[in-house]
């Protein structure tokens, strides 16, 4: 989906995260949840039903693929469907992270000016004595 300007709509929280898991590899649900969860150090955990849900509608937009890898049974269970990018999926993502770092630095550029006028404020931790 783009936006009115053509422009990629930006991805949610949940598919960035997936994209992310899967842009080094294919991997079956559980493994994506566990990416993420080590991908943010503990601080995102998606559950099945986003998971799932998410995976549904990245199909459907052709983000994402179903494999046809398949792991010996004795090792795995056989019915784990792993997934993978594909090149719009590959896209979407490199698009949201330039979108990302240009974010950042409108950022960097707007605290740079304001930095002067709470120069009297402490750093967000520490305590003024």
């Amino acid at each position: 989906m783009a936006t009115k300007n053509g422009a990629p709509a930006p991805l949610t929280p949940a598919v960035l995260h997936i994209l992310l898991a899967l842009s080094t590899g294919e991997r079956h649900g559980y493994g994506i949840m566990r990416q993420v969860r080590e991908d943010s150090e503990g601080k995102t955990k998606m559950g099945p039903g986003t998971l799932y849900g998410s995976l549904e509608r990245m199909l459907q937009a052709g983000l994402i693929r179903e494999s046809a890898k398949r792991v010996d049974p004795e090792m795995d269970d056989e019915r784990r469907i792993y997934y993978a990018l594909t090149g719009a999926g590959r896209a979407a993502l490199e698009a949201e992270l330039q979108r990302y770092r240009e974010v950042v630095a409108v950022a960097k550029g707007r605290l740079a000016v304001a930095r002067p006028l709470f120069a009297w404020v402490a750093p967000v931790g520490r305590h003024v004595r």
